[in-house]
Parts: C-alpha cells; structure tokens; sequence
C-alpha cells in the first residue's frame, strides 16, 4: 500500500503556507509571507495578515503543486491548522481547506498549529521516539509538552503566563531601535557582545515562583528589566551597548528556556527533547541547550530552520499522522478555534 499524499495549509498569523507530503517524504513547501507588511508596526496586524493570506492562498498553493509535481485529484486528505491563532487569518485557510475538501471529495482535518511544530520534524529525523519532550519556542508561544502519542496524548506540562519568548525579543529590539522582527537581528548583535555584561533576572525561577510555576514561563519582568536598563543608561548620558544588551537578554532567556526543559525531562523520565518554533532557529538557545542537554545524556532533535517557522509541511506532517492513526477526519461545519488546546489534536 502507497504512502498517503496530505496536502497542508496554514494561515494562523503571518505565513501563508501549503505543504505536500507523501508519507515522511516532503514534496512541497511553499511559503508567503506578509512579514514586510508588519515591521513598520513593530508586530503583526490581524487585519493585515487576513487580507495577505487572501491574496497569497491561491498563488502559494499552485506552486506548491507544482514543486510537488503532482495533481490536486491525486492528494489524500487535507490538513489545515484550525488553531491557535488569529481569528480571521485562520478562517482564511479553513475556508480555503473547506472548499478544496468540498470539490475534491477528500476527507479534512483541522488541525492543532503546536503539533505542526513537533510534527514536521518527522519529515527530517524520522518518527520521534515516545514519549519525549517539547519545547516549543516563537513570537506567540513558549511551551512545555510532554507526547506520549503524537496523535492521541499530548500534555501540556507549562506555557508562558504572559509574553512569549518571540514576543519578548520584537520588544526588546524595539526599544533598541533594532527592525523587526527581533529575533534574528538580536541574535546576530549578540555575537559582538558579552552574555555576562549585565545580569538580567530570570522569570519564575525564585523558588517560590517553583511551587506554582515549576514548568510555567514570563518574559515581560525580563522585558522590563532591558527597558529600564536602557532608560537609565540614555538618561545618564551613557553609550547603550547594543552587543552587550542583546548578549545578556539573550542569555537570560535561554537560560530559563533550558533549565525548565532539563527539569521537565528528568520530571517525566524521557531521553528526547524536541526543539520546535521559530525562536527554536535562535543559535544561542539550540547551543545551550545541545551542550547541556549531552551532559545528562539526553538527545536533542531540531528541524532545520525552514521549518521550524510556520510552514505548510508541518500542517501536512499532523495530517499524516492522524491519517496513520486511523483518526476521523473532522466535519465541515468546524470553526477556527483561537484557544485550541495542545492536547486536541484534531478537530
């Protein structure tokens, strides 16, 4: 029996994507993005984002199956990503996926957007060894997930009580007068300074905030520290050193990011920490966490940077798994769900 050929879309915020697998093989990975629409104001606008994905769906998914080489009549099932994510650029994919499902006569699931990101590394390592960890990194979330079964049981052992990880970066670069987004631009000035110039706090790790908060992660008191660093450096007539500020932000949140992922591995007894995300690109992160990962003897895995950002494949890769598992595809009268949780796999 062939493998199953799974078209996916995605539109949760500011990618438009469609990816095309057959079985762990990825044939297509077309991406647009409206990234240069937002940066003059320093983050996404859902508004903007909808009316990109409008324009960018239907050109995106003809060079996709054209990259794949194959016809629409051929594909399977399709995914799209019914949450979490912006209300109206998810409704953009949904419908797009509904319409697809509804002309094609295939069979539609909707999706969970944080499986995408455990689930696309299968198309680059192969299927992940159960049960592993989780640690999801970007502009809108930073969580824990304990999986067990990529298809049937995900836990969600901790998440961020306020900013995310990738939110904090595009506020830190802001206020450094750096472009956005500030992931990518923060890592590169932090190569030229020292991680050890100022020393930043590092959120919910004070043993009090250990006893609710074990697995649980904040950015924004780290975000303010930088802000009030700065302020007083400008208000003193002082130099900003940008290397060092990015430096020291840097480290400070890889720092917590890894220690909680170490704690979490040896809580729940497993050998694999998946790193996933767009943040999960971020050198500093991804060596820190490979350096002290391989003290204790646990391996780290990582899709390559094209997809660890929102991408198509990684929607296709949970329809592929949901195909495998013999899950039901979902019905057509599903609405985009903004809240999804991670343990609802399909919707």
């Amino acid at each position: 029996m062939s493998e199953p050929l799974i078209l996916g879309i995605e539109s949760s915020c500011d990618e438009t994507g469609v990816g095309i697998v057959r079985g762990d093989q990825l044939l297509a990975n077309e991406v647009a993005s409206s990234v240069d629409l937002h940066a003059r104001f320093g983050g996404v606008v859902p508004e903007i984002a909808s009316r990109a994905h409008l324009s960018a769906f239907v050109p995106t998914l003809q060079r996709a199956v054209a990259a794949a080489d194959v016809d629409l009549a051929e594909v399977d099932a399709i995914a799209v990503t019914a949450g979490p994510g912006l209300m109206g650029a998810l409704l953009v994919g949904i419908s797009a996926a509904k319409a697809l499902a509804a002309h094609l006569g295939k069979p539609l699931y909707g999706v969970n957007h944080l499986v995408g990101h455990i689930a696309v590394d299968l198309l680059d390592h192969g299927p992940l060894p159960m049960p592993a960890l989780a640690l999801l990194v970007s502009g809108g979330h930073t969580s824990l997930l304990h999986v067990r079964d990529l298809a049937r049981d995900i836990e969600e052992l901790g998440s961020t009580i306020d900013d995310a990880a990738g939110e904090a970066y595009d506020k830190v670069a802001r206020l450094l007068d750096l472009p956005y987004p500030g992931g990518p631009v923060i890592d590169r000035a932090a190569a030229d300074g020292d991680p050890a110039a100022i020393r930043f706090p590092r959120g919910l790790t004070a043993r009090h905030d250990l006893e609710k908060h074990r697995f649980d992660f904040s950015f924004s008191g780290l975000k303010t520290a930088v802000a009030r660093w700065v302020e007083t450096a400008r208000l003193e007539g002082r130099e900003v050193p940008v290397g060092d500020v990015c430096a020291s932000f840097q480290e400070a949140v890889a720092d917590v990011l890894v220690a909680k992922t170490l704690d979490a591995a040896r809580q729940v007894g497993v050998g694999t920490i998946l790193l996933g995300g767009g943040v999960a690109a971020n050198s500093r992160l991804r060596g820190l966490l490979e350096e002290r990962a391989a003290a204790e003897g646990v391996a780290v895995r990582r899709p390559r940077p094209g997809l660890c950002t929102d991408n198509g494949a990684m929607i296709a890769a949970v329809g592929l798994t949901a195909v495998r598992a013999g899950l039901p595809p979902s019905s057509l009268d599903f609405s985009a769900l903004t809240g999804l949780p991670v343990n609802r796999i399909v919707v």
